[in-house]
């Protein structure tokens, strides 16, 4: 079942830093970001590679979904 997601802007760039802290623990972060998830926002991580096989990245970050993305090379929107 989908979880509708309610989170406001304002909610979503207050858990940002969060992500970031809790993102660099557990692989090498290239940024976070803001997107839509769920007819809502939610936060967008952004990772250099996978990281190892025994790492659980989380699924939300103080309570903001969290959607993830592997890319090679950082570019410019």
């Amino acid at each position: 079942m989908a979880h509708s997601n309610a989170h406001t802007l304002d909610e979503v760039r207050a858990a940002k830093p969060r992500a970031l802290a809790v993102f660099e623990g557990l692989a090498t972060v290239v940024g976070v970001g803001i997107t839509q998830i769920g007819g809502g926002f939610g936060l967008k991580v952004n990772l250099r590679e996978h990281p190892g096989a025994d790492t659980q990245l989380p699924t939300e970050v103080d309570g903001v979904p969290v959607q993830i993305e592997v890319i090679d090379k950082p570019q410019k929107q």
